[in-house]
């Protein structure tokens, strides 16, 4: 297990955009931008039941994040890692909430959710730690 450093922890803790890369069941690639966070060990990322990225991750867990700071663009933090968990139901739309306050400013996430929708935190752990 790769660790993240202090200054990755305060990028993956600010208002910035995160690059998700999942393996497609053919092998290819598929990238989706995502809100992402951290609990000071992992990489915790916020998606609704049923979406590509969600499937890919239930399927094979390994996965690779990219982190742009916003305040500096061309400072950037790269993660290999792997899926350990994943948390459903209470705490995964009051974390999807703290999320869309982040990033919007508005209590509740109000992105392309419908009332049946069931929120996932996938929980990955860092294999690779990288900043440019």
């Amino acid at each position: 297990m790769a660790r993240l450093n202090k200054k990755a922890i305060k990028v993956l803790q600010g208002k910035n955009f995160a690059f998700l890369a999942t393996l497609n069941p053919d092998g290819s690639p598929q990238v989706t931008p995502v809100w992402a966070d951290t609990d000071g060990k992992n990489l915790l990322v916020n998606t609704a039941a049923g979406r590509v990225k969600e499937r890919n991750m239930a399927r094979d867990p390994r996965v690779a994040v990219s982190i742009i700071d916003m305040k500096n663009p061309y400072y950037m933090v790269s993660v290999d890692g792997v899926v350990r968990a994943s948390l459903k139901g209470k705490k995964a739309d009051d974390h999807i909430d703290s999320l869309s306050f982040r990033f919007t400013g508005q209590k509740k996430y109000q992105g392309r959710r419908t009332p049946d929708e069931q929120r996932v935190i996938f929980v990955i752990e860092p294999t690779k730690v990288r900043e440019q």
